[in-house]
């Protein structure tokens, strides 16, 4: 039986050379996972309105380590916006503003985040809604943990996506910035 003094030099160069050829940490891959909730708020004529999509999903590779890594997907159905006012959500599917029939789903994606000073990221992404495609900040917090959760927001010009047409284009009774909020609960990936 070798000594435990030659046993360890043994053992050290060995791993040593496993480390040298483990390679770098790779991001961790995770899925929305139940809970999550992303928002708008805006208003008509000095009301205050706040819709949400509620079968929005969510994919995220993302170590805090190395934000330049990272990607974020997001894709939402149009179709499933309420507003819990069943005419302002019947409005808001039809062809003045998302024309959820003609274009039935949004995407966000995002290749690279920034950090930021305060300790938060910034996620500089596209916006894909009614054919057009625009670049969109959302900025957010991580919290890490078994189940991490990113709690984000950004402010999306619907003017710029065609949404709001007609009538509807008038700021003076439905401003032009449409503020969006995000909470994702996330678990791994399988």
């Amino acid at each position: 039986m070798p000594s435990s003094s030659r046993l360890a030099r043994t053992l050290s160069p060995l791993l040593l050379a496993s480390l040298a050829f483990a390679g770098p940490v790779l991001a961790a891959d995770y899925v929305q996972a139940p809970g999550s909730a992303l928002t708008f708020a805006s208003q008509f004529q000095g009301e205050v309105f706040v819709g949400r999509f509620p079968d929005f999903r969510t994919t995220l590779s993302f170590d805090p380590a190395d934000p330049a890594a990272a990607k974020l997907d997001v894709v939402i159905p149009l179709a499933t916006v309420t507003t819990r006012n069943p005419e302002r959500d019947e409005t808001l599917v039809g062809n003045d503003f998302f024309a959820s029939d003609r274009f039935p789903q949004a995407r966000y994606t995002a290749s690279g985040f920034r950090p930021l000073d305060d300790g938060r990221y910034a996620a500089d992404g596209t916006l894909t809604l009614r054919g057009v495609s625009q670049p969109v900040t959302l900025t957010f917090s991580w919290s890490p943990g078994e189940q991490p959760v990113l709690t984000g927001k950004a402010t999306v010009q619907r003017l710029a996506f065609d949404v709001g047409t007609g009538d509807w284009a008038d700021t003076a009774d439905l401003p032009n910035a449409v503020a969006v909020s995000t909470k994702v609960l996330f678990k791994p990936a399988e």
